[in-house]
């Protein structure tokens, strides 16, 4: 019996270091069960900036805006939050968010990479509060700022990356 292909869609921030061309931006993503929150890189790869909110009606229009999106603003990759228990095991939302990445691959033609967003949105909204931004307003902005959140993280790691 042969091993499971890996799913060449899916890749490490350190494969996708190698990948990366000059000015090529990334998109970050938060997905959650209502939502999914986008954020973008800048062409160095160095911040990352909320772009917007996406309601989640069904899986083809809200996937088709989200592919829509990142051809418009030159996206090579996704990184993507996976959403693990404090324990890191994964729970039915992480295995919801593998089984996203899955069926959106193939359409986005763009490598995927997991990264652990685990209190991304809990760190988002205290600095929120601290600001003192209300809760309508924080309901508005917390699932794109968490992407842009989880998308930071990704992309400091890959400026630590050797080479």
């Amino acid at each position: 019996m042969t091993e499971p292909q890996k799913n060449a869609a899916v890749v490490t921030l350190d494969e996708l270091a190698g990948q990366l061309k000059r000015n090529e931006r990334l998109m970050g993503i938060d997905l959650g069960t209502k939502t999914i929150g986008l954020a973008l890189s800048d062409v160095e790869r160095r911040l990352a900036t909320p772009l917007t909110t996406i309601k989640r009606v069904k899986y083809t229009p809200d996937v088709a805006q989200m592919l829509a999106l990142a051809d418009n603003h030159g996206v090579a990759a996704f990184v993507i939050g996976l959403p693990l228990n404090m324990d890191g095991t994964e729970g039915p939302r992480a295995q919801s968010t593998r089984a996203f990445v899955r069926q959106t691959a193939p359409l986005a033609k763009k490598p995927f990479v997991f990264w652990d967003e685990r209190l991304s949105t809990a760190a988002v909204t205290r600095e929120l509060i601290a600001q003192d931004v209300s809760r309508k307003t924080r309901a508005e902005v917390v699932d794109r700022m968490a992407a842009a959140y989880i998308l930071q993280g990704a992309l400091d790691r890959l400026h630590r990356l050797p080479g």
